[in-house]
């Protein structure tokens, strides 16, 4: 009896996942020195965030592995680029700490609830019952400033 199971790390979107984390590495690694290579990477990571999940869906597959390396690499892209800008405009660190702090506790608190619900997803849940929530994720305004 021989069947064949999928090597969910082999995904596409996935592959596209491990582009991400090394673009967001060298992006991290010439933000203190060469910001036209580090604004690069950390752009092009950007525009391949946005192809995971087509490409997730194009070629059904989607995983719970998948999603949780989106989550992961999003939010270690955002916090590597918060705390470099930290270092730059120590004026605004209070700015960016509380930025940080508020990103990490909402898609905690986020991925938690829809844990709770049954939820097979993080983009399946209802928003509607928390509205500071609702605007932090479908506002592109707050998402463009915290991206």
């Amino acid at each position: 009896m021989g069947f064949e199971t999928e090597n969910v790390f082999l995904f596409i979107p996935n592959i596209i996942g491990y582009a991400r984390i090394i673009l967001a590495l060298v992006s991290f690694y010439y933000m203190p020195s060469d910001y036209l290579v580090s604004a690069t990477c950390y752009i092009v990571s950007v525009i391949l965030d946005a192809l995971d999940g087509h490409a997730a869906r194009q070629f059904n597959q989607s995983s719970k592995f998948g999603a949780m390396l989106d989550q992961l690499t999003d939010r270690c892209g955002t916090m590597g680029l918060l705390v470099t800008l930290c270092t730059f405009y120590p004026k605004y660190m209070f700015i960016f700490q509380l930025s940080i702090t508020i990103d990490i506790a909402c898609h905690w608190l986020y991925l938690h609830s829809s844990t709770l619900q049954g939820k097979t997803s993080h983009k399946f849940i209802d928003l509607s019952g928390n509205p500071i929530m609702k605007i932090y994720y479908e506002s592109k305004i707050v998402l463009g400033f915290i991206w």
